[in-house]
């Protein structure tokens, strides 16, 4: 089926959805996750066919994310479970006013129409965005990298099987088989057909659909994420805030990638760095992380000198960027100059600098002595996620449900006239 068939199926599929009550739309999720369990064998062995051909062109990092398990599977139909849970946004009054007149005016969310994902290798994707889709009234288009076609063909089907099992049309989600960049570059143009298009990946899909695209889009995903340790930080904290925000998943975008260090800390907290993410990793067998550091932290502890573009690339790796500062407002400065907007943290003890740093720092998630790895729809309490928006018009930080509608007002009268 051609891009433009799918595009034209969403859009005829589309108005009975958003017309579908909530228990309506509940059914279908509940049947689509437990179709999901059931396929999990049919899903691993798609994967798998991914796996095998992704060997060799891939890093390991990103193996990882490719990869599904049977508890990741669980995990996804979990997931949608979870999103069945959650009050349904169609439908609910916003706002209400009455007019000196007599006219009632309430505004009202309403599904956005038909909404598509541009997403590369992590198949669990094709899952969250889905439902987060259905849930919200909207169709949904889907469109993988090529490394995770196979899996990301197996997810769908056992979603449309849940839809057709619940009454409602398989066409609400439908998967683009085409990876080629021209099927991407319809979905960017596909005026009067797609409502939204939402790109989840790296930089270049991100920077692609933001100068081409004809149709509404978010941006999305790269996340340059900081982690400044205060003056006045409990350094065990810190210590084990950036191991975290590291480590736990370096291949996702809240991961940090660059740690700020003020001068007074140095000394002390380098070496508890450089134990905790280089000697302790290699005596438990794990990849240490590889650190590259400014002139000042070379000078205290061993790593990498850090080269022009290290504060200015997200890894996705086991690397984290290091540098020392002279204090709140000079990390404040190097984040604005460097960060995606996504997601920085503070650590420190001292609230007056928690709260300048808080208000000096604009990105979608601002942390004080926390993990940046909490920059998630799930742990937002969203169920999952469309993705992490870094822009500011219409969606900032985790998109959930709300995120995928828009409103209408809706005017009641008794019969008056202007």
């Amino acid at each position: 089926m051609t891009t433009l068939e799918i595009m034209r199926r969403a859009k005829a599929a589309a108005p009975a959805l958003a017309a579908a009550d909530g228990e309506t739309k509940n059914t279908a999720l509940m049947a689509m996750a437990d179709m999901l369990e059931k396929g999990t064998e049919s899903i691993l062995a798609a994967n798998a066919l991914d796996l095998k051909a992704a060997e060799g062109s891939i890093g390991a990092v990103m193996l990882d994310r490719l990869t599904l398990t049977k508890e990741r599977i669980k995990a996804m139909a979990e997931g949608i479970r979870s999103v069945a849970a959650l009050p349904d946004p169609v439908g609910r009054v916003i706002s209400s006013v009455t007019r000196p007149n007599g006219l009632v005016i309430e505004k009202r969310g309403v599904p956005l129409g038909v909404v598509a994902i541009i997403y590369e290798s992590r198949p669990n994707v094709t899952s969250d965005a889905a439902v987060l889709a259905l849930k919200s009234g909207n169709a949904c288009i889907l469109r993988c990298g090529k490394e995770a076609r196979c899996s990301a063909a197996a997810v769908t089907e056992c979603m449309r099987a849940g839809l057709e099992k619940a009454g409602l049309s398989r066409d609400l989600v439908q998967l683009v088989e085409d990876t080629s960049r021209r099927s991407a570059e319809e979905l960017m143009t596909g005026v009067g057909y797609i409502d939204l298009l939402i790109p989840r990946g790296g930089a270049g899909l991100i920077r692609a659909c933001m100068e081409k695209a004809k149709v509404p889009c978010v941006q999305t995903g790269t996340g340059i994420c900081h982690i400044y340790v205060d003056a006045a930080a409990d350094l065990d904290m810190a210590c084990n805030i950036v191991d975290n925000a590291k480590t736990s998943r370096p291949s996702v975008c809240n991961a940090a990638e660059v740690c700020l260090v003020h001068r007074a800390a140095a000394e002390s907290f380098l070496p508890m760095l450089h134990k905790r993410l280089v000697t302790d990793r290699i005596s438990a067998g794990k990849q240490p992380v590889e650190l590259r550091l400014d002139e000042g932290a070379l000078a205290l502890i061993p790593g990498t000198p850090a080269g022009a573009e290290d504060f200015d690339t997200e890894f996705l790796d086991y690397i984290l960027a290091v540098k020392l500062v002279d204090g709140v407002e000079a990390a404040a400065e190097h984040i604005a100059a460097h960060s995606t907007g996504h997601s920085e943290a503070i650590i420190t003890s001292d609230e007056a600098a928690a709260r300048r740093f808080t208000a000096a720092v604009d990105s979608a998630a601002v942390y004080v002595n926390a993990s940046t790895r909490f920059t998630d729809g799930g742990e937002f309490g969203l169920g999952c996620e469309m993705g992490i928006s870094t822009q500011k018009l219409h969606a900032r930080g985790p998109m959930g449900l709300e995120e995928l509608t828009s409103y209408k007002y809706v005017i009641r009268g008794n019969g008056q006239i202007r």
